[in-house]
């Protein structure tokens, strides 16, 4: 079976990064928590850029700045969710 990016298939990929964590118990927002040497939320990035993704766009919310200055790399963009409601 044939990936998306092995058929010319655009892909554009989101990642939901805006929640809060609070069964961590940790004030750090969930998603910069280290998983092995990088934060979470950079796995998936590397994920998508390895799959090819023409755009990708992680929703900050909680912690926004923070998020974002450890995803900061070309290629990826951000869109802010003022008021987080949930998935």
């Amino acid at each position: 079976m044939k990936s998306m990016t092995e058929q010319n298939r655009p892909l554009d990929v989101v990642i939901l990064a805006a929640g809060q964590g609070t069964r961590m118990k940790s004030a750090l927002p969930k998603v910069i928590h280290s998983v092995a040497g990088r934060p979470m939320v950079a796995w998936a990035v590397k994920a998508a850029q390895e799959l090819g993704a023409r755009n990708i766009v992680v929703v900050t919310g909680h912690g926004a700045e923070q998020v974002e200055a450890k995803v900061q790399q070309p290629g990826v963009a951000f869109a802010r969710q003022e008021k987080q409601l949930g998935t």
